[in-house]
């Protein structure tokens, strides 16, 4: 009889190394994957909005904006604020970082919708110089 029979090691023994930090990571892959999507789709949401493509075509066609931050003026970065609508009513309250070929600026949109949206402030605030520039003004 041999005396050097090992039995043989069961798989999660002879594979854990490599398992668990694989696991790991794909959870983490995972995680990261569902917060992105959540992400998208809000931000999604919000840029599908009458009230984000009304104020970015006040922008786009404003020449006060356009002589400060250059032609085409186009969005930068990450929004924030909130918009709720149900039916034809709801309330929009935005920050839009923008930028032309000149500089950078916010877009700040306050509005209320009951049917259309009707806008309490729509503002450009010019990084570079500190001005605010009022797009409700005629």
């Amino acid at each position: 009889m041999n005396d050097d029979y090992q039995p043989q090691k069961n798989w999660w023994d002879r594979n854990w190394k490599w398992f668990v930090p694989t696991g790991c990571l794909s959870l983490l892959v995972l995680f990261v994957l569902f917060i992105g999507g959540i992400f998208f789709g809000v931000t999604s949401m919000m840029k599908d909005s009458d009230a984000f493509k009304e104020s970015m075509t006040a922008v786009q066609h404003n020449k006060i904006v356009i002589e400060k931050l250059g032609n085409p003026i186009e969005t930068d970065g990450m929004m924030c604020g909130s918009i709720s609508t149900s039916n034809d009513t709801g309330n929009c309250d935005l920050q839009i970082p923008i930028k032309g070929p000149k500089g950078k600026a916010t877009l700040v949109v306050v509005a209320t919708k009951r049917g259309k949206w009707k806008y309490d402030k729509l503002s450009v605030y010019i990084e570079k110089t500190k001005e605010e520039i009022d797009l409700l003004k005629k």
